[in-house]
């Protein structure tokens, strides 16, 4: 044994570091568990895949949002661009935004598919790039800039919708939202792959250490060359595709564009990454993390469902956890020190 493991060995384990790291982790099993006990349905396969394929949507958007939060920022938008991308997604696939209340599926008129996929992750990623360069050129904080964006594109949906649904998407698109691969829903496929290429880009490339760097001081990664400017237009352009991403798989899972989508969707989002621990404050977070938060909500969310607890007091829930976890957070790294 060389003398650094015989140091390491002597070292004495610290609990509140444990926790940090595996925290969330411990509390969702915890969850299930009480869950399972209280409700037996709960650990039913057809009802731990629905809430695979609930967390699914909003764990898209909340992969996007742990780049943006790593860099210090904030989106308040995605719930209105998951709206908008939704229904640009639709007009496409439909052909226009004539015949709104149809739900037959486009037939002839509409471009398939592809286009409406492509149309989607191209509003998403030009309004988040867009949001991006108006945050780093005016210097306008996010928290304004996308609390903005939030009217903005609400606004624009209603007005590309005349506030109706757009409905009736032909088997192929419905398909993304509905089908399955074996027993695995098309949804919960999708997100696996994204957590997958979004841990890979975080933890193995330069990139991902450039957003770190910038999140933990953005003035020494400035000073160190890093390019920090178009590193923040980039987390957001990133979030801005996962938006669009998550707008195309909604839709096609609701057979439905509406413009009403994603209300509300900030606060899930933001929680599944806090909740997973990533810092508000920068420079510290896993897409490992944000994975585990966004099934704990799932969880929590549907084992109140199961237990007959009211929407109105989920929310109050789910926001109560969210200051819990930024406190017992903060709580835990000057404990860890």
């Amino acid at each position: 044994m060389t003398a650094a493991s015989e140091e390491a060995a002597r070292r004495p384990v610290n609990v509140f570091r444990i926790l940090k790291t595996f925290g969330p982790l411990l509390f969702l099993l915890v969850l299930m568990v009480v869950f399972a006990l209280v409700n037996p349905n709960f650990l039913n396969p057809t009802n731990l895949f629905n809430v695979l394929r609930q967390i699914s949507i909003t764990g898209l958007i909340a992969l996007g949002m742990t780049f943006v939060i790593l860099t210090a920022g904030i989106d308040l938008s995605v719930g209105s661009l998951v709206a908008l991308s939704g229904m640009v997604a639709a007009v496409v696939a439909k052909g226009g935004a004539a015949n709104t209340l149809s739900l037959g599926a486009a037939g002839g008129g509409g471009y398939g598919w592809f286009a409406a996929l492509l149309a989607a992750l191209l509003v998403g990623t030009v309004c988040g790039g867009v949001q991006g360069l108006l945050i780093t050129r005016l210097k306008v904080p996010p928290f304004v800039v996308t609390l903005g964006g939030l009217t903005i594109f609400r606004g624009l949906t209603l007005t590309l919708s005349n506030g109706g649904p757009i409905s009736g998407f032909d088997a192929s698109m419905r398909w993304f939202g509905t089908g399955l691969v074996g027993p695995v829903p098309v949804p919960v496929i999708v997100f696996a792959v994204a957590a997958l290429l979004c841990h890979v880009v975080l933890r193995y490339t330069r990139y991902g250490r450039s957003v770190y760097a910038v999140g933990g001081n953005p003035e020494a990664a400035r000073l160190s060359g890093l390019r920090v400017d178009a590193i923040l237009v980039s987390v957001y352009v990133i979030v801005g595709f996962f938006c669009g991403l998550a707008a195309f798989v909604l839709s096609a899972r609701l057979n439905s564009a509406e413009a009403v989508a994603g209300i509300g969707y900030e606060l899930t989002v933001i929680s599944a990454v806090v909740i997973g621990g990533t810092s508000l404050f920068g420079g510290v977070g896993t897409v490992g993390g944000t994975v585990v938060g966004a099934a704990l909500i799932g969880v929590l969310v549907n084992g109140l469902v199961l237990n007959n607890v009211s929407s109105y007091t989920q929310q109050v829930v789910i926001g109560a956890i969210l200051i819990l976890a930024v406190a017992f957070d903060r709580w835990l790294k000057t404990r860890a020190r």
